[in-house]
This record gives structure tokens, C-alpha cells and sequence, in this order.
């Protein structure tokens, strides 16, 4: 066996799940499990936070079907709600709650008026989704008038993860003036605002990465935030080259050798997700040694350092977990974590512990 695989913890979403809990207070706690539960599976993401939430957040009508089928049966909260009639029908179908971010939405909602659990998405300032704050009174006003009305309002924050964030509170008192004026729930607070501003619970918070065991961060880590590793990639050395001074090694000769060494052939590439641009530098371990990628990083293989490192074909090689946080891969790669956890292919083994 090639020994490429991910591992995924579910006792460490629920304990992820469980300090959200925690910080969430009174609110309810919708946990985000899109993109595949942000690559650790849909389901297997839901059913280990599932004691410790309220419901279940998605992007898209498949995701929220996908729960139902599963047997998920609590709230589900589809965040760019229905594309057309049909996913509208669906949603009303299987009762799920849909956020309505544009007035082509509104229009399709009141061309055929009936029961819809409906959330409001105003634009406070991020400029994605979301209706004006005058939009979405008089939307809201539109669709009371035909039996349904919001069940809340919501809006998403741009820089709460910036360390100099200025705009968030801005948006904040935006979303709550309209939540005040139409008396109804408010739901503004990511992973970054639940832990950063506890005024900003609103009724419904909506973590999404610190589930993951990731930081918000970059100025604090993961273990900082009590938060444990669900998510380990590793894979195996299955070569062990000698290397002279003034030697290259990989595509297009990135990396130069400065002294003898060795340098290990790991069986892990973009083609198993992991991050083509990943440069000369970035942090791995083996058998828990730290050490660095040198080279560029190809389909199938990269490689590593292996002076002052006790390794031989067949070792470990950890490329983010529990030795080598994937919040120090993400920061070396120039991405965040977010990225890395979706990006993982079919190939790598997945394994549920």
C-alpha cells in the first residue's frame, strides 16, 4: 500500500464543537459543515457535532438534501439558499431554512407564496451577498404580507480575523438596527467573531473553521484556543536519494543542495491535494522530526530535507496534524487552512477515528 491518508478525529470535532458551545452562550449554534464539512466529510463532520448544536450549516441545496437523506432532522441552513423554483420547492419540501440574499429571490418567493423558513441576508458592508439594509425592510415587509415571514436576519463580516479590524463593529450595528426594527433574531458571528467579540452572538452564531481545529487567526494558534487537531495527511518515504553540493532537485532545478545530504522521495503530491506552490521551506515531519520540503512539489511526490533526521524508506511523514500544525503550512503556502482541508483528492485513504 502507497500509505498516503488522511485521518479524521471525530472525538476532536466534538470537543471542537463543544468549546463553540461553550462561547456561544445562549445563542444557538448552527455548525458549518459545507464543502464536504471543510473536507472531513458531510456526514461524518455532522453526526460528531451534532450533541453540541442546534443544526447544521451548508452552501448549496445538494449539501442540505445530502443531511436529510443521511437523516439529519434538525434546522439546516442553506447559505446561498435556492438558485431557481425547483431547489425553492425542495427547501420547502424538507424544511429547510434559506437565506434570501437578492430580490430576483424575492420575487420567485412571492410568485408562488408558501410556507418557507426564510433567513434575510442584508449587505452591512462585505459587498458579496446580501440586500441593503431599505431592501430588505421593505423585502421583509413583501413577504409577511404573503404568510411568510423571516425568521431572522443575517449578515457575514469581512475582517473579524484581522488583527487590525476596524469594519466589523461598523457592520455589526448595521445588521442589528434592521434586526431591532423588524424585531427579529440576529445572526452575524463566525468562528473569528465568536471568540473575538462576544457582543456579536446575536441569537444564532455560525463557526465555521475553529470546528476544525484551525485558528482564526494568525497571531494565535489552535492549542491556544483549546482547540484539537481533527484533521492529520501523512504519508510515506519511499526513497532515500544522496545528494552532493551544487545538486538540484525536482522540476525546474528550484531547489539547490549548499552541502551534502540526503533528501527523502515522499509518496504525496498536488495530485492527492497537496499544494503545488508549496515552497522550499514549508514544514513537514518525520516520525515526528521536524524538517522542510525542498523542491517543487509534483503530482505524485515531493521531497524533503533528511540531513540530521533518522529516517528510512517506509517512515512517516507527516505533512500537517499533530507535529506540524496545517495553520504553519497554510501561512508558508501563502493560503489558509480552509483551503487545505478541501482541497484533498479521492486518492489519499480516509480513515475516521
Amino acid at each position: 500500500m502507497r500509505g498516503t491518508r488522511v485521518e479524521i478525529r471525530t472525538a476532536a470535532l466534538a470537543h471542537n464543537a463543544g468549546r463553540a458551545r461553550r462561547l456561544a452562550g445562549d445563542a444557538e449554534l448552527f455548525a458549518m459543515v459545507k464543502a464536504n464539512g471543510y473536507g472531513h466529510g458531510l456526514l461524518t463532520a455532522a453526526q460528531a457535532m451534532a450533541p453540541a448544536v442546534e443544526g447544521f450549516g451548508v452552501a448549496v441545496m445538494e449539501e442540505a438534501v445530502a443531511l436529510r437523506d443521511s437523516g439529519i432532522a434538525g434546522p439546516i441552513l442553506v447559505a446561498e439558499g435556492f438558485f431557481d423554483a425547483d431547489e425553492l420547492e425542495h427547501a420547502r419540501r424538507r424544511s429547510l431554512e434559506v437565506v434570501v440574499h437578492s430580490l430576483w429571490q424575492v420575487q420567485l418567493l412571492l410568485a408562488k407564496p408558501a410556507p418557507t423558513r426564510i433567513w434575510l441576508k442584508l449587505n452591512t458592508g462585505m459587498n458579496r451577498l446580501g440586500l441593503r439594509p431599505e431592501w430588505a425592510l421593505q423585502a421583509a415587509e413583501q413577504l409577511a404580507a404573503a404568510g411568510m415571514k423571516p425568521l431572522g436576519i443575517m449578515s457575514h463580516f469581512a475582517c473579524a480575523d484581522d488583527a487590525t479590524d476596524s469594519v466589523s463593529e461598523k457592520q455589526l450595528l448595521l445588521a442589528a438596527e434592521v434586526a431591532q426594527r423588524l424585531q427579529l433574531p440576529l445572526s452575524t458571528a463566525n468562528s473569528a467573531a465568536l471568540i473575538r467579540y462576544p457582543h456579536a452572538r446575536g441569537q444564532r452564531v455560525r463557526p465555521g473553521i475553529m470546528l476544525y481545529g484551525s485558528s482564526p487567526f494568525d497571531w494565535q494558534s489552535a492549542s491556544e484556543l483549546d482547540l484539537q487537531v481533527s484533521h492529520r495527511f501523512s504519508a510515506r518515504l519511499i526513497a532515500i536519494n544522496e545528494i552532493q553540493p551544487g545538486e538540484s532537485v525536482g522540476y525546474g532545478a528550484t531547489w539547490t543542495a549548499a552541502r551534502a545530504g540526503r533528501v527523502g522521495v515522499v509518496a504525496v503530491g498536488y495530485g492527492d491535494g497537496y499544494p503545488r506552490h508549496a515552497p522550499s521551506g514549508t514544514p513537514v515531519a518525520v516520525n515526528g522530526q521536524p524538517t522542510i520540503l525542498v523542491g517543487r512539489v509534483s503530482m505524485d511526490m515531493l521531497t524533503i530535507d533528511l540531513n540530521g533526521i533518522d529516517a528510512q524508506v517506509g517512515d512517516e511523514v507527516e505533512l500537517w496534524g499533530d507535529a506540524v500544525a496545517v495553520d504553519a503550512v497554510a501561512k508558508a503556502c501563502g493560503t489558509i487552512s480552509y483551503e487545505l482541508f478541501c482541497q484533498i483528492t479521492a486518492r489519499p485513504a480516509r480513515i475516521v477515528v
